[in-house]
Order: structure tokens, then sequence, then C-alpha cells
């Protein structure tokens, strides 16, 4: 039995995408259609109550439901794809990224530009200057975690070391986001988003979501 692999293009499932295909594990792809709410589908929620992306099936039929839960199982399950580095104090600073890109650039920031009603009242909900002001203040936290994250990332190789990790995979999600809406990175976070995109793992993922690398 392969894995199922429920995700949708150009989402923060993109980055459990590229890990999935570098270790070159047989999976099934489950297409979930977000805006016609396939997620709250009762078919669905059996499997992830919690209705998000991405969800991974393991072959025994138990379900892991998060971004951080799949990467870390993904990491552990297969090290010898060393998606996490063998030195602890990397291996340490690669989660901490993780949870940076995970947190504060899509938890903080990217929830409010792209679901800003999230963020306001029923009545406020219909008024489209208060959803304005909420995704602007989701790019000024974006552009701000972009500049504590160019202080963190080092001048060449991986966010973690000299490899890959799991959170490349992370950062590079929220890094594609912002090349997509226009928000502007600081030039260690651009050499660090081209680095990612070159790789021909990540080129043939976005070519598999409908995007040209």
């Amino acid at each position: 039995m392969a894995l199922k692999f429920y995700m949708a293009p150009g989402s923060c499932s993109t980055g459990i995408h590229i890990l999935l295909e570098t270790l070159e594990l047989p999976f099934e792809v489950w297409i979930v259609n977000l805006p016609a709410g396939e997620h709250l589908r009762p078919e669905y929620l059996k499997i992830n109550p919690r209705a998000t992306i991405p969800t991974l099936v393991l072959d025994d039929g138990r379900a892991v439901t998060d971004f951080k839960s799949i990467a870390l199982w993904l990491a552990e399950t297969y090290p010898r794809g060393k998606l996490l580095p063998d030195d602890p104090a990397q291996a340490a600073r690669a989660v901490e990224l993780l949870d940076f890109a995970l947190i504060q650039l899509h938890g903080e920031g990217y929830t409010r530009i792209f679901t800003s009603e999230r963020y306001l009242s029923s009545a406020g909900r219909q008024q489209q200057h208060l959803k304005d002001d909420v995704a602007s203040h989701g790019r000024e936290i974006v552009s701000q975690a972009f500049g504590v994250l160019e202080k963190r990332l080092p001048a060449d190789g991986y966010a973690a070391g000299p490899q890959f990790s799991i959170a490349d995979a992370a950062l590079f999600y929220n890094e594609f986001w912002a090349d997509k809406i226009g928000i502007p990175m600081p030039p260690r976070v651009a050499a660090h988003y081209q680095r990612v995109r070159a790789r021909p793992v990540v080129r043939q993922v976005l070519a598999e979501e409908g995007y040209r690398s």
C-alpha cells in the first residue's frame, strides 16, 4: 500500500511534495480543492478532523496531519535522505527555522494576506478596506520576518548546513509565495530561494503542480 498524499497545488503542501520527491518515495496524490470546500467534506474530515492540508496517510492507515509532523516523520523514517543534519546543533537549527517558516511567515503573515476575513468580525468582512488593512499588516509581518531570516541564513549552502533539509522545504514555499505576490526578499533570502528552486526535484514538483520552473 503506497503512501497517500493529500495536497493542494501551490499551497504549503508543495514543501512536503518536494520532500517526498527528494526521497524518491512511491505515493498516491489526492488533490484537495480548497476553494470548493473539499477539505470540509465528511470523507476528508474522517481522515483529518482539523480540515487542513497537507495530510499524509501511512501504509498502515494512520494519518499525519500537519507540515511539521509530516516533515519530521519523513526525516526520521528515511534517514538515508539526510533531511535532518547529522550534527545535533545543525539539526536543532533546521527545526528552529522550520518553525519560523511555519509559525512566523505562514501563520502570522500569509494567513493575514490570503485569509484576511479570519481576522474580522462578520460585519467587518463586508468592508474591503478592513480586509485590505489586515492583508497589508500581513505583508509587513512577512517583510519583517524576512529581515530576521536574512541574518540567520548563510551566504551559501542551505538553511541549516551544506545539505538540503526540512527547513529548506518549509522556507521555500514561503519564498515562492513572496515571489508570486510581489513581496521583496533581501539578498540572502532571495539567493536561498533561487538555490532551492534550481534543484531538479523542485523544478519537477513545480511543473507537476502547474507552475513554470
